[in-house]
């Protein structure tokens, strides 16, 4: 199947969409990464979830990031047809027209924000408004086209979905749930840099300004290892507050422990071992996020059950 590489091309389909297009147009990895995230802010909540509420507010999260992860690809179809990781998405393939794809996500935005507000409160309707508008507008229109610092400040809206889990639950902020969005936002810089490391050329070609494209790779490991320092203290943040036990600190001081230990090791190196080192940096990256939270999760159920401490 051939790309289309204007835009001209993609508003144009050659056949009918299938429903396993619209489901890639949610975007569903990253969904559950924002589904099981705000999952944790909402089960760690006091006064405790009542089962219909959370699992309204789940699925309203989840849709909400559905919706985002449309609106993304309804505007960023352009650069999705020049990269090889996202050039077979439904709009740059050609198996879905953009229209539908805008239509999609503005439907599933209206429909999450409004069902979480009558559902849960509208403090929290109006924090997953925010993040989706975030994600389009500030981070997909602006930031990801224009600045070398797009992942940095546009990471802040991967980091809202415990938040919102929590506010749906307790109907306000405290300090647990910001700690939390802590973890995500010094995450998201050494995980999406690392990315751009070994997808340099992606990125370049579709002339987005990452980081190694625009200041260099030297530049880049620094910035990495910089936010990789500042991950591994924010991951041990909640033990260090009180917010979590000494499972959770122990598993935290490890998991920030090799994230700065694989940053430093990018030092020294170019060309496909660096790329490689970049791609193994970029997996346990993954890792951490979800064993950092589950690892919370167990323990603070744990507590809850048996009284661990």
């Amino acid at each position: 199947m051939a790309y289309v590489n204007n835009m001209d091309d993609l508003d144009h389909v050659r056949g009918g969409a299938r429903v396993e297009d619209y489901l890639a147009l949610l975007k569903p990895r990253l969904m559950s990464l924002v589904v099981f995230t705000a999952l944790v802010g909402m089960l760690l909540a006091p006064p405790g979830v009542h089962p219909v509420v959370g699992a309204i507010s789940i699925l309203c999260i989840a849709v909400g990031a559905g919706a985002s992860g449309a609106l993304n690809m309804w505007y960023d179809a352009d650069i999705d047809a020049i990269m090889s990781r996202t050039k077979n998405r439904p709009i740059p393939a050609g198996r879905l027209d953009r229209n539908s794809a805008l239509g999609f996500g503005l439907v599933l935005s209206v429909f999450s924000i409004a069902t979480l507000g009558l559902a849960a409160n509208w403090l929290a309707a109006g924090l997953l408004a925010f993040t989706i508008f975030y994600y389009l507008v500030i981070y997909t229109m602006w930031l990801k086209r224009t600045t070398a610092q797009n992942t940095v400040i546009g990471g802040a809206a991967g980091a809202f979905p415990p938040i919102i889990g929590w506010v749906a639950v307790s109907g306000s902020v405290s300090l647990e749930p910001v700690l939390l969005f802590l973890i995500i936002f010094f995450w998201s810089a050494p995980h999406f840099w690392a990315l751009s490391l070994y997808k340099k050329s992606d990125y370049e070609a579709a002339g987005i300004p990452m980081l190694p494209n625009v200041a260099g790779e030297h530049v880049t490991k620094i910035h990495l290892l910089l936010y990789s320092v500042l991950l591994a203290f924010a991951g041990f943040a909640p033990a260090g507050f009180g917010f979590a036990g000494p499972l959770y600190g122990a598993v935290a001081a490890l998991l920030g422990a090799v994230m700065i230990v694989l940053s430093i090791r990018l030092f020294g190196v170019a060309g496909g071992e660096m790329r490689k080192r970049a791609r193994t940096l970029f997996l346990f990256s993954l890792s951490y996020l979800f064993v950092t939270f589950a690892t919370l999760l167990v323990e603070t159920l744990a507590f809850n059950v048996i009284g661990y401490v």
